[in-house]
């Protein structure tokens, strides 16, 4: 029955948000789905990861909208994603896992999400944690725009692919024009209503390599986060059989800083990452502004 209840919430959330997106009432431009498609459909049951730059509330559900209906129907082709208790309402029916602010990365709802990948599903990821719209985004001395940090919260992105059994898939994605449907700001009714005319984009990248993420496993201090916390556990998952790839020679290998230390330099370092190829793909779509929509 639980089955049954959740594919039919999920494809009434989803041929809402396709009707939407087919209204005419916004156009939307899909940009390498068959990507995420080539994952979801291959055989190797792998867990898959998508991460997203996020710069409104209706990021999700809308924009799995571009997917092919019969998705909708299928667990495994249908994300499942982490939501803030005090933002969103979950239902178990919808795949949301119920987080809470401040409780750190050890919730149910990230164990769960690790399960998941390790059962084959999808799990998509907002690696900021909040919203982030395009306007407020730090600016160099050249004026170039650069995605805000991602968290060591509860999307800890880090934490999730390094203890799932074998390396997921991960596909970085980029959003653009979403902040511009229902804008911050505007008095009622207007903003419970959808501005009308607003151009839509959906860009999934290219997987990222899983020898750049097993990169991570050679961390040395100097590239951690001087303020990362020291978490009390050991290596898990599939980081744990292959951390041979660590050099036998490094500060690690000789025992100059604990093993606690290391795991959260370890997820410090797939969390950035995750972050710069997210970047990096928003550069090649947004350009430096990371703001604009991509060439038709």
């Amino acid at each position: 029955m639980s089955a049954v209840l959740s594919a039919a919430t999920v494809s009434a959330v989803g041929l809402t948000c396709k009707a939407f997106l087919n209204s005419g009432l916004c156009s939307i431009q899909v940009n390498g789905l068959k990507n995420l498609r080539k994952a979801l459909e291959s055989k190797r049951n792998h867990g898959i990861v998508t991460v997203c730059n996020h710069i409104s509330t209706l990021d999700d559900p809308v924009v799995w909208g571009v997917l092919p209906a019969h998705y909708y129907l299928n667990s495994r082709t249908t994300r499942w994603a982490l939501g803030a208790s005090d933002i969103i309402f979950t239902n178990p029916h919808g795949q949301t896992l119920e987080t809470f602010r401040g409780k750190g990365i050890y919730q149910e709802a990230v164990d769960t999400a690790i399960q998941k990948l390790n059962q084959g599903h999808w799990v998509h990821l907002y690696g900021e944690g909040k919203v982030n719209q395009p306007n407020t985004y730090l600016r160099d001395e050249d004026g170039r725009a650069h995605l805000p940090r991602f968290k060591w919260g509860v999307q800890n992105s880090g934490r999730i692919i390094m203890e799932a059994d074998t390396p997921p898939t991960v596909i970085p994605m980029w959003l653009t024009g979403f902040d511009k449907l229902m804008p911050e700001g505007r008095t009622f009714p207007y903003k419970y209503l959808p501005r009308l005319g607003v151009k839509l984009s959906v860009t999934f990248g290219e997987p990222v390599p899983s020898e750049v993420l097993q990169s991570a496993l050679a961390v040395r201090p100097v590239d951690g986060d001087p303020t990362a916390i020291a978490e009390h556990d050991h290596l898990r998952g599939w980081v744990r059989d292959t951390a041979e790839y660590v050099e036998k020679d490094t500060d690690i290998s000789k025992g100059k800083y604990p093993e606690p230390v290391y795991v959260s330099l370890v997820r410090q370092k797939v969390t950035s990452i995750l972050h710069d190829h997210v970047e990096a793909l928003g550069r090649s779509v947004s350009g430096p502004s990371l703001d604009d929509m991509p060439p038709p």
